[in-house]
């Protein structure tokens, strides 16, 4: 509220038993009361027209022997100083301007400051106070709604019409990770619609990270391809590697053996066979025009 400054080095009255005028009418101021100025003394009448300050509120002269108050340039009666909604003297009392009212801090506070949605009391101007989404709470009233501990200036998470803040929040609601149960607070990966954090998305067989790579799953379980490949996938007759199904991975079988697609080769002529008849020679496969040539 704004301060109040009131009737600071007011001139002094006297009176006189001897020869002395007043400085302005030149009537004897002899037994009279004068009031004495820089530039001389002057008679009350004298005094109070060339001298005393207009009161702001009844507009009428201040006359020297009311208390005076002034705020801003401006000069009221004592009995003038008031809050202009109530009336309430502002004489002793902190007091704000509103444009050109005077206001008691009761009164403005009821008309301008808004009310904390959790007690419905006024937040009173220069308090601590937090607003959000078009509403004000008192510091202290505006708590975590699972703790109940001020949430202060610390991070917070909506949900509905209740307040968490992170901790709890994480507790109640976030997903926990399948693998290591903790609560997933930023990023993660799904698998067989369960979340889990990227660190612990990993290959069965080797450990190896899997978030952004290829993989397949065996009994639930993921595996690296190169993994996979060497503990379950079917092997190439001709080139012993593993038949993963992965960038493209047609391939051929025949009795019980198999061949990846650009592997199913005849052994003397190395022409391709995929599509096409061939004859089988012990362990070896032959198109027809090498066959016939045994």
């Amino acid at each position: 509220s704004a301060g109040l400054l009131a009737g600071e080095g007011a001139p002094q009255t006297g009176t006189m038993t001897e020869c002395f005028d007043c400085d302005n009418c030149k009537e004897s101021l002899y037994g009279r009361k004068y009031i004495q100025m820089d530039n001389g003394p002057y008679c009350i009448p004298c005094y109070d027209a060339h001298f005393a300050n207009t009161c702001d509120e009844c507009k009428e002269l201040i006359g020297h022997d009311c208390r005076e108050l002034y705020y801003e340039d401006r000069h009221y009666h004592e009995h003038c100083f008031r809050c202009f909604r109530c009336d309430r003297s502002l004489a002793d009392e902190p007091f704000t301007c509103q444009g050109e009212e005077l206001l008691c801090n009761d009164c403005y506070c009821s008309e301008f400051s808004s009310k904390c949605i959790a007690c419905e009391k006024t937040v009173m101007p220069g308090s601590r106070k937090l607003e959000y989404n078009g509403q004000t709470w008192h510091e202290h009233c505006f708590i975590c709604s699972s703790c109940q501990q001020p949430i202060g200036s610390r991070s917070f998470i909506p949900d509905n019409k209740d307040y968490y803040c992170v901790p709890c929040y994480e507790s109640k609601f976030a997903p926990r990770c399948t693998r290591c149960k903790k609560t997933l607070t930023k990023g993660g990966v799904t698998y067989r619609d369960e979340p889990w954090h990227k660190e612990c998305f990993v290959c069965t067989g080797c450990k190896t990270p899997l978030a952004g790579q290829q993989f397949t799953s065996q009994d639930d379980n993921p595996y690296c391809i190169k993994c996979f490949g060497n503990l379950y996938a079917k092997k190439c007759s001709a080139c012993t590697k593993p038949i993963t199904g992965f960038g493209g991975g047609k391939y051929v079988s025949f009795e019980d053996r198999h061949w990846h697609h650009n592997c199913f080769n005849c052994a003397r002529c190395n022409t391709s066979l995929v599509g096409k008849g061939f004859i089988p020679d012990n362990d070896e496969i032959l198109c027809r025009d090498c066959s016939s040539d045994l």
